[in-house]
């Protein structure tokens, strides 16, 4: 597969809410451990209001632009925060109607470098950075013009990110008050993440 094409990215966006709805008791569990246990009901919320408002989209620019804007003003914590800077992020690097190997890249890539001037934490700080900066760094030293190969190996390192935050201590947000009683627990804002990047590529 050499191009996506905006319907085949609303394809993505459709099965990574599937995928996220399956799982959103499990995210709460998680976020519960060492968070208020809302996670779950968040990311479900923010990703149905993305999903539902790309509907109306035709370009990548003006869909992703109006995607993170309808996440920050229908729904509020620092889950909409991220994601819809996320998305903001992929409309500053995105334009037409289908991208190649290298536009998929640099959207993701524009999704993070967003992402980043939202939060301080860095991967190893037990959050869902841990599963999004892997993600988009494997997915940038992929050799494949492939996007299913690109969208693979950023699945692959996101679960194997956010698998890693199991034996972490979080240093960030209320979490980092819980010390050494947050490990042993994987992040929840990674494990949700990390679904939505393997739907991402399981959907192709």
């Amino acid at each position: 597969m050499e191009k996506l094409s905006v319907e085949d990215f609303k394809r993505l966006l459709n099965h990574a809410l599937l995928r996220i709805k399956e799982r959103e008791n499990e995210f709460s569990q998680l976020d519960a451990v060492i968070g208020d246990g809302d996670h779950g009901t968040a990311i479900v919320s923010a990703f149905s209001v993305a999903t539902k408002s790309a509907e109306k989209g035709t370009e990548y620019k003006s869909m992703l632009n109006d995607m993170g804007f309808a996440i920050m003003l229908e729904t509020s914590g620092s889950t909409s925060t991220l994601l819809g800077a996320f998305f903001l992020g992929m409309s500053d690097t995105s334009q037409g109607v289908e991208l190649d190997a290298d536009g998929v890249k640099a959207m993701f890539a524009g999704g993070l470098a967003n992402v980043q001037k939202q939060t301080q934490a860095k991967p190893g700080d037990k959050t869902m950075m841990d599963a999004l900066v892997p993600a988009v760094d494997a997915m940038q030293s992929c050799s494949s013009i492939n996007i299913k190969d690109i969208l693979r190996i950023g699945a692959d390192a996101a679960l194997k990110g956010a698998k890693s935050t199991v034996d972490m201590k979080a240093n960030f947000g209320r979490a980092r008050n819980y010390g050494e009683r947050s490990i042993g627990y994987a992040d929840s804002g990674a494990t949700s993440w990390s679904c939505m990047f393997a739907s991402f590529a399981e959907a192709l």
